[in-house]
């Protein structure tokens, strides 16, 4: 993105680094759900490594015209085509994801981690950048994110994990209707449309700051071409600082909220430096901005991940990916526009405050999602409680915690009878029960254990009688979403079978 910015500005000024910004990024708003619904049809950590290897073939090209003095033309081509393989990519990672952590914190945990990644990118990668500009040109920089992508693929290459199931694969010519659905979940999972939707503050905000960024380099702060390198990596370290102040402190709750800080954080800085127009205080807030860059990605990245069913999490992520690229290119455009209508500085105070006017006026929905989600993570930490459940991947137990029931017994109530037909799986919440085959108590279980099982797993009638040894709080599951999770996964399917057998090796009904 430096390299591209001072070449671009080269060619025209500003106005060329908001057309190039946007024909970098106009394409992908077409190319993100269509490939990535294409891509869902196939193994995702396939998708990631063929998305780097596109990426890496594209950056050298460009890296070659650039070295050859050819038309910058092909140079603006191949940036596109390497933008649009990564819109495939961050779907294809953000869906994948989940499917490697086990509980919602992991995923959170996972989140953060990857924001640190990313934001020791932002912080070394412009540095680098900046270094590459000052001893060489652009075709080194293009060079050097080439090898970086071949090494993000090769790292990918003996990724290993349980995937989810898939039914029949589906015609292409199904493949629009696909598309679509990604946009239909937007509306359909409201919540997970407001998370997007705030999210595209920051997005749109991006898109000015391709262009301030270069901007105020070049002309308000006089810095040179490095300098755009420079306040990039600035907002790498406020990224990094973010990042890891979230490690400590995010403990999966509350993750709206943080979002819209982070989306906030993105406007809010752009229009002090419009306010303070000096090279401290404008570094400065590039690092603000770089927080709030991190506070955003565990929240849209991790939130979204549990509120749309996963068989649809890449098509949903990919039809964001197409309207981040749209508003990102849009606010790359307007910005050019906005400049020369009120001036730089005009301009940033002006568009600095988008995003923090729309987080107001979504915060009392941002709230309202935290307290739901943290409503289900004391069911998912009880369910995480049950062995045969634990071996389960995270979107798997989470989609179960959605059709949780609640059921009260009190002491000396039974919960089912010897010979009843079994229709529900049970976890203790709090209590102790008794556990009676054939008239004797074989067993007490307490809280985090789990019953119920055999009946539903070999359609037979209940082989033991439970009953309340004191007040009893269960958590309930209907056998279809029981039967669906276990055999779903070897894995988890493989455990409750082990339950199975060392229960009926210690009793077995009479006949």
């Amino acid at each position: 993105m430096v390299a591209l910015g001072v070449v671009a500005f080269r060619d025209g000024g500003a106005t060329a680094v908001g057309v190039v910004a946007f024909a970098r990024m106009a394409p992908s708003f077409l190319l993100a759900p269509f490939g990535t619904a294409l891509a869902d049809r196939l193994p995702r950590d396939r998708v990631l490594v063929w998305s780097c290897l596109l990426r890496a073939a594209a950056t050298a090209l460009a890296a070659l015209l650039l070295a050859a003095n050819a038309s910058n033309l092909g140079v603006y081509a191949f940036a596109m085509a390497a933008t649009a393989a990564f819109t495939v990519f961050r779907p294809a990672h953000t869906a994948l994801l989940p499917a490697l952590c086990v509980t919602p914190l992991e995923l959170t945990s996972a989140n953060v981690v990857r924001g640190l990644v990313d934001s020791a990118s932002t912080l070394l990668g412009p540095l680098l950048a900046a270094v590459l500009l000052g001893l060489g040109s652009p075709a080194a920089v293009f060079a050097a994110a080439a090898v970086l992508s071949l090494g993000s693929g090769a790292l990918l290459v003996r990724l290993f994990y349980e995937a989810p199931p898939r039914g029949a694969p589906q015609p292409l010519s199904r493949i629009l209707r696909e598309t679509v659905e990604g946009f239909r979940a937007l509306v359909r999972y409201r919540d997970a449309g407001l998370l997007f939707g705030v999210g595209f503050g920051q997005t749109l905000t991006r898109g000015f700051l391709n262009v301030f960024l270069v901007v105020m380099a070049l002309e308000l702060l006089d810095t040179g071409d490095s300098g755009v390198g420079v306040l990039t990596a600035a907002m790498g370290v406020g990224a990094v600082a973010g990042s890891l102040a979230a490690s400590m402190l995010v403990s999966g709750r509350r993750l709206a909220a943080v979002a819209g800080i982070g989306v906030a954080l993105w406007g809010l800085p752009l229009t002090l430096c419009g306010l303070l127009p000096n090279r401290p205080a404008v570094l400065a807030l590039m690092g603000v901005i770089g927080v709030g860059n991190a506070l955003v990605d565990i929240g849209v990245f991790t939130l979204p991940a549990r509120l749309v069913p996963e068989e649809l999490l890449a098509r949903v992520f990919g039809a964001f990916e197409s309207l981040v690229a749209l508003t990102v290119a849009l606010g790359a455009l307007v910005t050019p526009l906005v400049i020369d209508l009120l001036g730089i500085r005009g301009a940033l105070v002006a568009l600095g405050l988008v995003a923090p006017v729309l987080v107001a006026l979504s915060w009392r929905r941002l709230r309202a999602i935290d307290a739901a989600m943290a409503h289900r993570d004391t069911e998912v930490g009880v369910l995480n409680r049950v062995g045969m459940l634990r071996a389960l991947p995270m979107p798997a137990i989470d989609s179960l915690a959605v059709h949780v029931g609640h059921a009260h017994f009190a002491a000396g109530r039974e919960v089912f009878h010897q010979g009843d037909q079994g229709d529900r799986f049970y976890v203790i919440g709090a209590g102790e029960a008794e556990v009676i085959g054939d008239g004797r108590v074989i067993r007490t279980m307490g809280p985090g254990d789990g019953f119920g099982e055999i009946a539903l797993l070999h359609r037979a009638v209940r082989t033991t009688t439970v009953r309340a040894r004191t007040p009893l709080e269960l958590y309930t599951l209907e056998r279809r979403h029981f039967i669906s999770a276990i055999g779903d996964y070897q894995s988890s399917a493989r455990e409750a079978e082990a339950v199975v057998d060392d229960r009926l090796r210690s009793f077995t009904p009479a006949g």
